[in-house]
């Protein structure tokens, strides 16, 4: 079973975000930076696949600069075969289309049954690269997947996947793109070997002019700002419940606006 997995590196979801001086963006200094969470999901459920075939190839697909090479060093450490790291300064700031676009270039350079991506980063929060990537390739894709399952033909698979206010099964050809949702599976932590073997496991780097693409189309931050503080709340006391009742819909329709 031949998996590629799109991966992301991004700020921790523990790290205090500032915003810089000129408003532009946060402030890089001191922050660590791990994979995307729900990149995780789809890097264990790919290694969970090869050994459920006792065969196959966990393939690292990342963009980004320099320092991304820690995090598919990590996914390798978790028991991932080899990397692609396109490192090109021209997509760093690329919008979903183009980040698509050089997904698509570097997987059609490959072998898989299934590429799986996170339904979503939680920098940018876009949720749009994993559907332009199999529109690109002509692929099936389903997305927010929790459940999994590759027949023993790897022609199709029967996974489960989240809609509003339950579940939906489908059925799906490979190869296909699947996008990972919490609940899909618990990653597991790489292992004392696995980081020792992860240091001699390669990492193909590529430049957008490698996969014979331009960044034509570029995201700018204008503004950033932090969200408002909160404003302290009300608590109504010393009053009957059908007195309360009835100061809470007048604060509710006068000050909070909200009926």
């Amino acid at each position: 079973m031949k998996s590629l997995v799109c991966m992301k590196q991004v700020p921790d979801t523990e790290t205090q975000i500032k915003v810089n001086s000129q408003g532009t963006g946060i402030v890089t200094e001191g922050i660590k930076y791990i994979i995307n969470p729900y990149d995780e999901f789809s890097v264990e459920e790919a290694l969970r696949l090869k050994e459920k075939f006792k065969q196959g190839e966990v393939v690292i697909l990342t963009i980004g600069p320099d320092r991304c090479t820690e995090s598919i060093r990590t996914a390798l450490a978790m028991g991932a075969d080899k990397g692609i790291h396109i490192n090109d300064e021209s997509l760093n700031s690329a919008d979903p289309f183009v980040v698509a676009q050089a997904l698509a270039a570097a997987a059609s350079q490959v072998d898989y049954n299934v590429i799986f991506c996170g339904h979503r980063a939680i920098d940018d929060d876009f949720a749009e690269a994993g559907a332009m990537l199999a529109e690109l390739l002509q692929i099936p894709q389903v997305t927010l997947v929790t459940k999994v399952e590759v027949s023993d033909d790897k022609t199709k698979a029967i996974v489960e996947r989240d809609v509003e206010g339950g579940k939906e099964t489908v059925e799906v050809s490979l190869p296909c793109v699947l996008t990972s949702q919490k609940g899909l599976n618990e990653p597991r932590y790489a292992s004392l070997p696995g980081i020792m073997k992860a240091k001699k496991k390669p990492i193909d780097k590529k430049t957008a002019a490698d996969l014979g693409i331009t960044a034509e189309a570029r995201l700018e931050s204008r503004e950033y700002s932090m969200p408002p503080e909160r404003k302290a709340g009300k608590k109504l006391e010393g009053m009957e419940p059908p007195d309360a009742a009835k100061e809470l819909v007048r604060l509710l329709r006068n000050e909070a606006k909200v009926i």
